[in-house]
């Protein structure tokens, strides 16, 4: 048995796809209590503000960090955003143009396929640190990870983690085209013990998003590493985000699984664009 097999045997196996989607569902009911204006102001405070658009350029991004600069202060009873997130090529960009007190982040490592040289994709990350950038997004590789060589999908997340310095690394799992509750598994053990701050569901640029038994599946596989580590791994939530209900559901789910400990934009993030607004809308 390898290292990998190893880790694997740590965790719940034999995930049940009927067993998950009742649990889930169980959870959800628990919605309405949560759709709060105060749980709606927490939820602002943890988006990654984001924007990918093949049509970006550096005009475009500075009024982009220009409306998270003017919302700084102008509402007093909810925090500013945690992130605003862009292509690397628009990190300085950013660092530039910020004012407001939100991190920076860009994806890298060959965003959103993960398909490019290795060198590429550490010399990628590396810039974008080198810019500015305080956390990365990374695509775990799900090429290497459907052909089970665990060793190269691992060893790209611990050199990529080696090239973020000081950034905070997210790992993309792609969860819409891992499909299945034991890929999902698998993919967030391997990312975690590789050296990931956040396991993040999706891309939303190719294959389906975020949706709530993948987020039950990683919550349940992060409070296991927690449990045998007693190191707690955050969770980015991104990918048809879109409403004040879609944001709820999450929280709900993370609240029942992961607990308040989870409840902070330092473990607990949204990957949006079109939500922020519609949250203001309502608080």
């Amino acid at each position: 048995m390898n290292k990998y097999e190893e880790a694997f045997r740590n965790f719940e196996p034999d995930l049940q796809e009927e067993t998950i989607r009742k649990r889930t569902n169980e959870i959800l009911d628990k919605c309405k209590e949560n759709n709060t204006p105060e749980v709606l102001k927490f939820l602002y405070s943890c988006i990654d503000l984001t924007s990918l658009n093949t049509e970006d350029n550096r005009e475009s991004i500075w009024r982009f960090t220009e409306t998270v600069n003017d919302f700084e202060g102008s509402r007093p009873d909810i925090p500013n955003v945690a992130a605003i997130c862009v292509y690397p090529n628009f990190v300085s960009t950013v660092k530039e143009a910020l004012t407001a007190d939100v991190r920076i982040a860009a994806v890298a490592g060959g965003f959103p396929s993960s398909q490019t040289f290795f060198e590429v994709k550490i010399a990628e990350v590396s810039l974008a640190v080198t810019d500015g950038a305080d956390e990365i997004d990374i695509v775990f590789n799900v090429g290497a990870f459907f052909e089970e060589n665990w060793e190269e999908a691992c060893r790209e997340i611990e050199e990529i983690k080696a090239a973020c310095r000081e950034a905070r690394l997210k790992v993309i799992l792609e969860t819409g085209l891992l499909k299945t509750a034991s890929n999902i598994q698998k993919a967030t053990i391997l990312s975690m013990y590789s050296g990931a701050d956040f396991i993040k569901t999706s891309t939303g640029k190719v294959y389906p998003g975020a949706n709530p038994e993948a987020v039950y599946v990683i919550c349940q596989t992060i409070k296991e590493y927690y449990r045998i580590h007693r190191e707690k791994i955050g969770l980015k939530v991104s990918g048809g985000v879109r409403t004040a209900e879609d944001a709820v559901k999450y929280y709900t789910i993370v609240n029942e699984i992961l607990g308040e400990e989870w409840l902070n934009p330092q473990l607990f993030r949204i990957g949006a664009s079109s939500l922020a607004t519609q949250l203001l809308e309502r608080v």
